[in-house]
């Protein structure tokens, strides 16, 4: 029963949790948006027109306008992991959505390139922001406790714990919870570690064991999802149909529209089941049902291309089937998992600048993917569908060799894992590429909070209640 004098109108637990996520979720539509609007954008003659972007010579420029929106991103996940921690990331998503609406403003309104490009640079540091504070924070608000103690404020991130989890604030099991985040945090403010540390070498004096290799494992999940080819689409996809399959553009534009929902859709299979079939089973899917579906478009555009071949028509109906496909295995695996992995990777000095690193690294990628694909297009027909095939085909073994498993780990086991030295190969170690939670680690947690109960038991005979009194 929803109560409105209560905190979080007195939901707990499941539902708190569900409508955190959904709440995160709503906020994170924001990342798309841009990328579906502006796909039908681009091909509008109108704004083409208005904005002097016709013709062959204008394509790279027109890459320009459509990828400068990444490098707002880039600054803006650079400046919220600043930000964040001072304004906390509640405040930091209320300013990013406030600079990000002034960016689409700026958009809505502009009769000039200037002020088209000027709108986009805006409105991606403002969603750049967003998109680096809000999305971890959907799984488990974690991210929220760990502020709140950072900044004093430990009985406020007791009780939050203690509504997600639907129990007592004296619960072993909330206090397990608590200890392990305060002793986080204190160990991040004794071991910071600034980015000239990084830069200079000295960072594994304070941060922990295999700092560089969690750092690359972190930006290298950010710069496989664009290596898979993702914004190819997202941003272009009325462009590909009507330029590689020869679609009208009433008819392209429907079919992004179609697919938009089909995305929406097949993505929600990957929410419930990040943590059961693993963050690296989720990757490697995703990027061998890309490939597999990158082949045939490469093949089918190239007999569309091909001239004087009699079944351009049926070739070009087939390649729509594998473009709607390949969104189904990159909504199931590899949209969420990539901004995930490296929160939970890096140590807990480094976790803070991992995730701010992650996020710089996608938008960067996303920018040389949105920058280069035009003119890719128009220089290279069917062959330009060939780097990505490959691309997602080469990060298949990738994944499996380098990448430990995270699902059903805390950021303290993760410092555990590489404390013990594991190989360079992920792979040759069977518990760390394991799915589920390792025993031992279930094992140190059963004891400490077997240690919990026993120690309130002897502070509950030491300080009686006034009835036992």
């Amino acid at each position: 029963m929803v109560d409105l004098a209560k905190p979080y109108f007195g939901l707990r637990g499941a539902w708190l949790t569900f409508w955190i996520t959904l709440a995160c979720g709503a906020d994170m539509t924001l990342y798309g948006y841009d990328q579906g609007v502006f796909s039908g954008v681009v091909i509008s003659q109108d704004f083409l027109r208005l904005h002097d972007l016709q013709g062959p010579s204008k394509t790279t420029l027109l890459g320009t306008v459509t990828a400068i929106y990444d490098i707002g991103c880039f600054l803006g996940s650079l400046f919220a992991s600043w930000l964040g921690e001072r304004l906390g990331r509640r405040n930091t998503v209320l300013v990013g959505t406030t600079v990000m609406s002034i960016g689409a403003l700026l958009q809505a309104s502009s009769y000039s390139l200037g002020q088209i490009i000027t709108g986009r640079i805006i409105a991606g540091i403002g969603n750049g922001m967003e998109a680096k504070v809000r999305y971890p924070l959907s799984p488990q608000s974690l991210f929220r406790h760990r502020w709140l103690i950072s900044h004093d404020r430990s009985s406020e991130a007791v009780q939050i714990i203690a509504d997600l989890e639907e129990k007592d604030i004296n619960d072993p099991f909330v206090r397990l919870q608590m200890s392990e985040i305060e002793y986080s945090v204190e160990y991040e403010k004794t071991n910071s570690v600034s980015f000239s540390d990084i830069l200079h070498g000295r960072a594994h004096e304070k941060a922990g064991t295999k700092t560089i290799r969690r750092l690359i494992l972190g930006m290298g999940a950010q710069a496989m999802q664009q290596f898979s080819g993702i914004n190819v689409t997202s941003y272009y996809l009325p462009t590909v149909l009507t330029t590689s399959v020869g679609l009208d553009e009433s008819l392209a534009r429907l079919l992004t529209a179609c697919n938009s929902v089909q995305y929406l859709l097949f993505s929600l299979i990957g929410i419930p089941n990040v943590e059961r079939w693993g963050r690296r089973m989720l990757m490697m899917f995703g990027a061998a049902g890309m490939c597999f579906c990158y082949i045939f478009i490469t093949a089918l555009i190239r007999y569309n291309e091909m001239p004087g071949y009699s079944h351009r028509e049926e070739v070009a109906s087939a390649s729509v089937a594998f473009f709607f496909l390949y969104y189904i295995f990159f909504g199931i695996g590899m949209q969420g998992v990539p901004w995930l992995y490296p929160t939970e990777i890096n140590s807990l000095t480094m976790r803070t600048k991992g995730a701010a690193l992650g996020a710089a690294t996608n938008w960067i990628f996303n920018f040389m993917v949105v920058e280069i694909t035009p003119i890719g297009i128009q220089n290279l027909g069917w062959r330009f569908y060939i780097v990505w095939a490959v691309l997602n085909a080469a990060m298949v073994p990738t994944i499996y060799v380098f990448y430990p498993e995270t699902a059903g780990r805390t950021l303290e086991d993760m410092d555990d894992y590489f404390r013990r030295n594991p190989p360079l190969f992920a792979f040759l170690d069977k518990e760390a590429i394991s799915s589920k939670r390792p025993g031992r680690y279930e094992a140190r947690d059963g004891h400490i909070m077997r240690e919990k109960e026993e120690q309130g038991a002897v502070q509950y005979l030491e300080n009686p209640g006034p009835m036992d009194a």
